[in-house]
């Protein structure tokens, strides 16, 4: 579960936890500053939860406006989808709205590797090079081949794991 802080930006008002839109309702609907009305704007903080919906508050640059979709996805999007929108943002700098864009339709490439030598030996398991002999499999350079993926493909990290990625 997701905590989240909500901080008036008057600084007369003290902030409140919530884990959802309803609870935020509510705290706002009893917060008053000294003049009786209540707080406006607010500062949107990532209080709680897996280091994967941190990263992924941060990718979805949270803030008052769009906090509730953030609740919406966080529970509805599986942890690919989150790696996928925090690499689409923060490493290849697309401006995906979740409104409008399906996160499968983004041109962006994401394998669960350590290095790019690691993603070289999975190209070559694949086949990606064509079939090669098992006598030639000895010869192989996977080190020149990691080298040469490196101009299309990028180390990062998103939760403490590692991963290569390229952006179409």
């Amino acid at each position: 579960m997701v905590q989240l802080f909500a901080q008036p930006y008057n600084t007369e008002g003290s902030g409140f936890y919530f884990k959802s839109v309803e609870e935020f309702d509510n705290h706002l609907a009893t917060l008053r500053h000294a003049y009786g009305d209540a707080f406006q704007e607010f500062e949107i903080q990532f209080i709680d939860g897996k280091l994967i919906d941190c990263e992924f508050a941060n990718a979805f640059e949270l803030n008052q406006s769009n906090f509730a979709k953030f609740f919406e996805l966080v529970d509805a999007w599986d942890v690919h989808e989150k790696i996928r929108f925090i690499v689409a943002n923060g490493e290849c700098g697309y401006g995906f709205n979740p409104d409008t864009d399906n996160i499968n339709d983004l041109d962006i490439d994401i394998y669960d590797v350590q290095s790019l030598r690691e993603l070289a030996e999975q190209f070559i398991d694949e086949g990606l090079y064509g079939e090669i002999p098992k006598s030639l499999e000895f010869y192989i350079d996977y080190d020149a081949i990691a080298r040469d993926l490196s101009v299309e493909y990028t180390m990062t990290e998103v939760s403490g794991e590692r991963f290569a990625y390229r952006c179409g």
